[in-house]
């Protein structure tokens, strides 16, 4: 943490403008459709969202060797993965 003037400036440490950088910003907005739908009840749409949005969030993990990412997002798409299977399961 850097003191300009009288402000703390926080350092960013996330690469920005690149590759990852667009991965992650779609992620993001991804899944923030996938939670609307899914809050209006809006299946199996919610789940394909979800599952592209963790996988990308899964790909950037990857791409940054961060492992709680990785975990995290992995578990997250298995979640929703096994969501969509009992989706079409009970149809």
């Amino acid at each position: 943490m850097k003191e300009k003037g009288n402000k703390m400036k926080w350092p960013k440490v996330t690469p920005s403008h690149g590759t990852s950088w667009y991965i992650k910003w779609s992620a993001t907005i991804t899944i923030l459709v996938g939670a609307v739908l899914n809050s209006l009840e809006l299946s199996p749409a919610n789940f394909y969202f979800m599952l592209t949005g963790t996988g990308l969030w899964f790909i950037v993990g990857m791409l940054w060797f961060d492992r709680a990412l990785i975990t995290l997002n992995a578990v997250i798409f298995v979640i929703h993965f096994i969501g969509l299977v009992l989706h079409y399961s009970y149809r």
